[in-house]
């Protein structure tokens, strides 16, 4: 039931009043559903009616992608102390040996999320090395994108360029149209129209299904750097694909 469990006792013996102010007590709401008679203080044949609060409504909801284990939680710290009581160059392997290589797959991304969250570029970056060599490792757009942004706030574009590599190099890439912008947007965001391109034409290669939003986010971002030339055939491309003119300052309707 919705508003909570009930339980039904029939007393065969009496039942004292004593007990039923030991339940109510427990927070428990107690209630008859027959009238009764008292004896010496006894409550006698009594239909008890116990109703206990569900106290799942109380809990506040979870935030989304924070949904972090008991495990997890101890694993990102033990992560951070290793870098906070570290001087010299980091040696993570005793701490992924025992925390982090023996988590479950969901564990592991959300361990990386966190860490990438917390803005930890180092640890987000052997996380992810290490997420690679498991067996059920399949590469997802998305978790590139996050890792480029982190990369990229902080300034780190050689890195940035190292990631997208990478992205390169992976098999069996899933045609993620809503990945593949997100990650096209951050490349045009820092400027890296170079890399853009070259995730337009890997958008293109993947058998990804290009909407007006990709051709906005590179068209916009080729035209801010001043390359006019390559700008304008991407939007004859756009209006070939799309048939009309489209306004591509403009936001996506």
């Amino acid at each position: 039931m919705n508003s909570g469990m009930t339980q039904i006792w029939r007393t065969t013996n009496s039942l004292s009043s004593n007990r039923v102010g030991d339940l109510i007590g427990l927070g428990l709401r107690v209630g008859r559903a027959a009238s009764s008679s008292r004896k010496n203080g006894k409550i006698n044949n009594t239909l008890v009616v116990v109703k206990m609060k569900d106290r799942s409504n109380n809990r506040k909801p979870l935030q989304k992608g924070r949904n972090l284990s008991i495990e997890a939680i101890q694993t990102v710290q033990a992560l951070k102390r290793v870098k906070a009581n570290s001087s010299g160059p980091l040696e993570l392997e005793p701490a992924l040996e025992t925390s982090f290589r023996r988590l479950l797959k969901l564990d592991m991304l959300a361990v990386l999320r966190e860490l990438i969250r917390q803005n930890q570029c180092y640890l987000a970056l052997k996380v992810f090395e290490e997420i690679q060599k498991e067996h059920w490792y399949k590469p997802q757009i998305s978790l590139y994108a996050e890792l480029i942004s982190l990369l990229g706030s902080n300034g780190l574009l050689e890195e940035v360029e190292i990631i997208f590599i990478k992205l390169k190099k992976e098999h069996y890439l899933e045609p993620d149209i809503k990945g593949f912008n997100a990650l096209l947007e951050n490349l045009a965001n820092f400027n890296l129209t170079g890399l853009a391109v070259e995730c337009f034409h890997l958008m293109k290669s993947t058998g990804c299904d290009l909407d007006k939003l990709s051709y906005k986010i590179l068209i916009n971002g080729l035209e801010s750097n001043g390359e006019v030339s390559l700008s304008a055939i991407l939007q004859l491309e756009a209006e070939k694909y799309f048939g009309q003119s489209l306004n591509f300052q403009g936001k996506e309707d």
